[in-house]
């Protein structure tokens, strides 16, 4: 189990940067506007368990490289804050359009939708980055992995279906809000701020 500090700074650090417009957001608001919100979970599903695919596949392949060579931890650790900190500049200072037009709706079947899901969340290489970037550094080599990990991994999961929920119900009318005003702007400053404070913060502990 994470230490209460780091789940402090996890949660909303998460969040935020889930809820902001992308791959998976675009794809669950398209979705809920052409099939449907209940047959929009089945795309929900896929997703989750592709990034929960990604996200351990990220912490397990560093954690045993942090083991094994525990003095690589530093330089890692650094390194993983130096590029959060590149991530939150450019969240921060991107202007951002919320434009669905050009996003496949994909099958209506539900296994056709859960897959579509799956492959959309491994398939994206900004989540691998950001995956190996910002999990490992919350670890801690003094407790078991195996805790740690469902715990994480499950906190993502909960975080990436109760955003792309927002977007499927949400459809037109957020839509219209998210291109109203530069709100996506403000939205990406928010998400980009975090990154850029959970950087230093990585790096000073």
């Amino acid at each position: 189990m994470p230490d209460l500090t780091i789940l402090a700074v996890f949660i909303p650090t998460f969040f935020f940067v889930s809820i902001t417009p992308g791959m998976c957001m675009t794809l669950a608001m398209t979705l809920g506007m052409s099939v449907g919100v209940r047959r929009t979970l089945w795309m929900m599903l896929g997703e989750v368990f592709g990034v929960a695919l990604v996200a351990i596949a990220a912490v397990v392949g560093v954690a045993s490289i942090m083991l094994n060579y525990p003095a690589v931890f530093q330089v890692f650790k650094w390194l993983g804050a130096a590029y959060l900190g590149y991530l939150g500049t450019k969240m921060f200072i991107a202007k951002g359009h919320m434009n669905t037009d050009d996003t496949p709706t994909g099958p209506a079947s539900r296994i056709g939708l859960a897959s579509q899901g799956f492959i959309t969340a491994i398939a994206n290489p900004k989540g691998w980055a950001f995956m190996v970037s910002l999990l490992p550094p919350f670890i801690s080599l003094s407790k078991p992995l195996t805790g740690q990990l469902m715990v994480l991994v499950g906190l993502i999961m909960l975080s990436e279906f109760v955003c792309m929920l927002i977007y499927a119900t949400g459809g037109k009318s957020l839509r219209m809000f998210l291109n109203r005003n530069d709100n996506i702007r403000w939205m990406n400053r928010i998400a980009g701020s975090l990154l850029i404070g959970v950087g230093v913060w990585l790096a000073l502990v």
